[in-house]
C-alpha cells in the first residue's frame, strides 16, 4: 500500500485534524500579522460566538471554530503578559489586563452569538 494509503477516505479523526489544520494556517498567519494580543482575542470571542449561532456543518464549525479561532487567539500570550506585568510589580496594570481581557472578550462572544442569531442577510435560513 504504500503511498496510496494517503489517498484512502479519511477516518473521522484524520479529516478532523485536517479541518482543524484547515482552519489554523490563515488564523495564525493573521494573528501574526495582527500581533496584538487583545485585539486577536476580542476578534476571535466574537468570530466564535457568531459561528457557533449559526446552524451550519460540523464541519465548517471544526475549521472555523477549532482551526481558526483557536490558532487566532492566544491564551497563552495574555497569560504571559500579565505575569510580566505582576513580575515588574505593576499589579493593577496586571489585573486590569486580565479583567478587562476577560469582560470584553465574554461580550464580543455574547454579541457576536447575538449577532449570528439576529442578522438577517440574503439565503439565510433561521
Amino acid at each position: 500500500m504504500g503511498m496510496y494509503r494517503f489517498f484512502l477516505p479519511l477516518n473521522n479523526g484524520s479529516k478532523n485534524a485536517l479541518l482543524v489544520a484547515l482552519g489554523a494556517v490563515p488564523g495564525a498567519l493573521i494573528r501574526w500579522q495582527i500581533n496584538n494580543d487583545f485585539l486577536v482575542n476580542i476578534i476571535g470571542a466574537a468570530l466564535l460566538g457568531f459561528l457557533l449561532s449559526l446552524h451550519c456543518s460540523r464541519n465548517l464549525k471544526v475549521t472555523l471554530g477549532f482551526g481558526f479561532c483557536g490558532a487566532l487567539t492566544t491564551f497563552s500570550g495574555w497569560m504571559f503578559d500579565s505575569a510580566q506585568l505582576l513580575i515588574s510589580g505593576l499589579f493593577f496594570k496586571a489585573f486590569g489586563l486580565i479583567f478587562y481581557t476577560f469582560g470584553f472578550g465574554l461580550l464580543a462572544a455574547v454579541v457576536g452569538f447575538w449577532l449570528g442569531k439576529n442578522v438577517k442577510w440574503p439565503g439565510h435560513v433561521q
